[in-house]
């Protein structure tokens, strides 16, 4: 085994655990359900569940995390009290870190082609059935989408290979900062679009009707499903580094500036997205046919039609590359401290795994795409379902349990560790809170995706 190594810097543990967390989703599922739950009025239900459910979550995961000092996988046999089943969690963290990987790869894919079909003029003179026939192709095509994947599988792992200061810290500083100036670009474009303050004002301010409309419940679970989904929490993803820090800094304050960090990209996106539907009025709607239609669409009807979709899809796929890279090196720690390899051979031998793994997702869309399960629908649904209302929520709630009860590792161990720096404290006051009420909450946001997927969810 290799000696372990520790972040070189506090930036370098920030954007690369907000990397781990900025994803696809803050691009294209944030804006949309801001914009049909009433705006700006969402926007504050879901910053303070970030802060009253994301938060603790997180601390959670960074203590056992740097207590351990271990990956997901070891972290729990370290600390776990003797005679004690706990460190069976580090294996269903790995294998969510895996399942997630499954499908993510392929997504991740899917960006990296289209920054070459724009940069490319694919979409060019094109109508918009013909650019929705672009996106259709692709997903029929394996040989295609599998080229894609490999190219996002192969990215991760080499730069994963060079180690957490050289590759992993290193690059998705980089990758980070890029990500923020791009974003920077399309919302400076997308706010001098004419006719972009109707979008604006769409975003911006506040409609209660809606609330009054969909009912202050259904508001409320929304919000609560988008904070907590969006930091990809219970799989042992930040962890990880949590076990590759220090002890100068409280870990309150850690958890807040990554949350920061992940809200910062959430509501730009909304100043990108917004602004650019209304100025062409179009319907800014959910899912890969806003980001792989619609936009397309419009970017075709600006003058610079090519530059501003392929930095469009630069930054995506800059977001989808930050998570790719952080689970990966997740992925990489677990198995060398699971089987004593080396970070070469845990490389090599990880490349080859999550390659094939990845393949049923790439074929669900053509070969095997008869292949189909009723209420969730094609092989990504499935597992996108499985890991997203099932691994996240579970996982989040024994991480809870763990950090909180005398049978796991125990609150007061817990909050010393949590409360070891400087900085913003975790309160020991909210002891109730966290051991009584938030893992009430989050088996009723298990329990209401399963409701939502199974008994309302007019699809499939």
């Amino acid at each position: 085994m290799e000696n372990r190594e520790n972040f070189k810097s506090r930036i370098g543990f920030i954007m690369t655990s907000a990397g781990c967390a900025i994803g696809l989703g803050n691009v294209w599922r944030f804006p949309f359900i801001t914009g049909q739950y009433g705006g700006a009025a969402f926007v504050l239900f879901y910053i303070l569940f970030l802060i009253i459910l994301g938060a603790p979550i997180m601390v959670a995961e960074f203590a056992v995390g740097r207590a351990s000092g271990k990956s997901p996988t070891r972290s729990f046999h370290t600390l776990e009290p003797e005679n004690t089943k706990w460190h069976l969690l580090g294996y269903f963290a790995l294998a969510g870190n895996y399942l997630l990987m499954m499908f993510y790869t392929s997504v991740a894919g899917w960006m990296f082609a289209y920054i070459f079909k724009s940069a490319n003029g694919v979409f060019s003179g094109k109508d918009s059935s013909q650019i929705a026939s672009v996106f259709i192709d692709l997903l029929a095509n394996p040989v295609e989408q599998i080229e894609w994947m490999l190219v996002v599988v192969v990215i991760g792992f080499a730069i994963c290979r060079h180690g957490l200061k050289n590759g992993v810290e290193k690059v998705s500083t980089i990758i980070m900062t890029s990500l923020l100036g791009l974003m920077l670009i399309l919302v400076i474009r997308a706010l001098t679009l004419p006719g972009a303050s109707k979008g604006l004002a769409f975003y911006l301010k506040p409609d209660f009707s809606k609330i009054v409309e969909y009912g202050i419940g259904e508001v409320i679970f929304a919000a609560m499903g988008q904070a907590f989904f969006t930091l990809s929490l219970g799989i042992g993803a930040l962890s990880i580094f949590g076990s590759y820090i220090g002890k100068e800094k409280a870990l309150m304050g850690e958890a807040l500036n990554v949350i920061a960090l992940d809200t910062f990209v959430a509501l730009m996106a909304g100043f990108i997205i917004f602004p650019t539907c209304f100025a062409y009025d179009v319907n800014p709607g959910q899912g890969p046919g806003l980001i792989f239609i619609t936009l397309p669409n419009i970017f075709n009807s600006m003058s610079l039609s090519r530059l501003w979709g392929t930095i469009f899809f630069l930054f995506m796929s800059f977001a989808a590359l930050t998570t790719v890279i952080a689970v990966f090196e997740n992925i990489i720690a677990s198995t060398m401290e699971l089987f004593s390899w080396g970070r070469n051979k845990a490389v090599m031998i990880n490349v080859i795994g999550v390659a094939l793994l990845s393949l049923p997702c790439v074929l669900g869309f053509n070969v095997l795409s008869g292949l189909s399960i009723p209420k969730i629908g094609n092989i990504q649904d499935l597992e996108d379902f499985i890991v997203s209302n099932n691994l996240l929520p579970l996982g989040s709630l024994l991480y809870l349990v763990f950090c909180t009860s005398h049978f796991g590792w125990g609150y007061n161990n817990f909050i010393e560790e949590a409360n070891t720096g400087n900085g913003i404290k975790f309160p020991k006051k909210l002891k109730f809170y966290f051991t009584r009420i938030l893992p009430v909450i989050i088996l009723i946001i298990w329990f209401a995706g399963y409701i939502q997927k199974f008994f309302l969810n007019p699809q499939h």
